[in-house]
């Protein structure tokens, strides 16, 4: 084994980041999609009682939220407007963590902010080579 090129891998662009970025975009996405799917099949009775953190009322609270954890979760395992649909996964999770879990114990608010990290991180590397981003992006470039 070559120790340099063991620790010293390469570009973020070369095909084993883009891999890792591919696999953490599906593992990471299809969590958050699951856990979207089970607030919106339960719809009409967790809206009710849903936070209300930004003052704009439990169901538009709860449908946004929604939408960030089921759409743009889509969006980010295909790598489609990519960045675009991080943002809202991105406040979610900081509202989750900072408003709505602020005066709960860590182990709450835990999985808000590991997801709020790991989008932050994952909005920097961009979507790699496996995307439709990058199919988008190759096509207008020829």
């Amino acid at each position: 084994m070559d120790v340099k090129r063991f620790l010293f891998q390469g570009r973020p662009s070369d095909m084993t980041s883009s891999l890792i970025i591919l696999a953490a975009r599906i593992a990471f996405g299809l969590m958050l999609l699951n856990h979207g799917i089970d607030k919106w099949l339960a719809m009409e009775t967790a809206s009710l009682n849903f936070p209300d953190p930004l003052g704009i009322g439990s169901m538009l609270s709860f449908s946004l939220a929604i939408f960030a954890e089921v759409f743009c979760s889509v969006g980010f395992i295909f790598g489609a407007l990519y960045r675009l649909c991080l943002i809202p996964m991105i406040i979610t999770m900081a509202v989750a963590t900072f408003i709505v879990h602020a005066d709960d114990p860590f182990a709450t608010k835990e999985l808000a902010l590991i997801y709020l990290v790991i989008f932050s991180l994952m909005f920097f590397t961009g979507p790699g080579r496996f995307s439709i981003d990058a199919l988008v992006q190759n096509i207008f470039r020829k």
